[in-house]
């Protein structure tokens, strides 16, 4: 049964060009769904039935996970099984008649311009090179409204400073080219000249990788939630997480007056419905109804 769990998640990754994220929640969303079988005496995919499929989602309810939880564990498992399907290594589909969960999504939440500020300056109280690190990272993230999956994967190669830009290749290979501020310049400047070469010492093998954790290895998107987290809760900004930095932007962006496209393509969306979300931050008024089944194989920790 592992074996055609891997091969699904080969299919992601490979032909459906799904993010790391959303693969390795897959991951922990079937390898749930195996043990849960395992349990009830199944040992193939073909064994599975409807009712087998209905008692895993009464498991998960029974244990209290969250409804956007049950949400993608069940587009996880139709999804699988669909591709079984379609590869004739089962001959039905015990998921056919499983209705997706509708999920209420929040509405993005953004901070004011102050308090963005407030954030910002943090890291100016000391000169190490993980407070220069993190200015970096802040003013980078803030001023362009990537995402933090975007953030830790860039290069040195994706920045260059002389024509004030960096290159994101963001989701589903859609690459664009962002703009710099002058504030993120000089704070890149001096992340690079007097930072990064002392974190890269303690590397076993350098990297290429923009930003480097205190062992010179690439930050991952744990350690940027734990840092920004720090920095959150000394400024009082407890419900902070490393995306609302990403509303604000859009959010600031808007409210200067730019338009809907023109934030939809450094957002890096697919769908200019997807950018309309944040329109009610600038508006005043409520989004639109945010009950929506999740898709198969977008849904991602590292949402819009």
């Amino acid at each position: 049964m592992q074996d055609n769990v891997e091969q699904f998640l080969a299919h992601l990754r490979v032909e459906a060009k799904k993010s790391t994220n959303t693969t390795t929640a897959y991951r922990t969303d079937l390898d749930q769904l195996a043990t849960y079988l395992c349990e009830q005496g199944v040992s193939s995919w073909d064994e599975v039935t409807y009712d087998h499929v209905l008692g895993f989602l009464l498991f998960l309810r029974t244990r209290r996970y969250a409804n956007s939880t049950v949400a993608r564990r069940t587009a996880a498992v139709k999804s699988f099984f669909s591709y079984l399907l379609s590869q004739q290594l089962i001959t039905s589909d015990p998921t056919e008649r499983v209705d997706s969960p509708k999920v209420n999504r929040a509405p993005p939440r953004a901070i004011a311009p102050h308090q963005v500020d407030a954030l910002l300056e943090l890291p100016l109280r000391s000169s190490t090179p993980e407070s220069l690190r993190d200015r970096a990272m802040l003013e980078l993230l803030y001023a362009t409204g990537m995402r933090v999956s975007e953030l830790v994967a860039l290069d040195l190669s994706d920045i260059d400073l002389t024509a004030a830009t960096v290159h994101c290749a963001g989701r589903a290979q859609r690459e664009r080219t962002l703009p710099l501020t002058s504030s993120v310049i000089t704070a890149l400047e001096e992340y690079l000249d007097n930072a990064r070469p002392q974190l890269a010492r303690s590397a076993e093998k350098q990297s290429s990788t923009l930003f480097l954790n205190h062992r010179g290895n690439q930050l991952t998107r744990q350690g940027f939630w734990l840092i920004l987290k720090g920095y959150a809760e000394e400024v009082g900004l407890h419900e902070l997480t490393p995306h609302t930095l990403r509303h604000s932007f859009a959010a600031h962006m808007l409210g200067g007056g730019a338009e809907l496209r023109q934030l939809q393509e450094r957002l890096g969306h697919a769908s200019l419905s997807t950018t309309q979300i944040y329109t009610h931050l600038t508006s005043g008024q409520p989004p639109a109804s945010t009950d929506a089944e999740p898709d198969p194989v977008q849904m991602d920790v590292d949402s819009d």
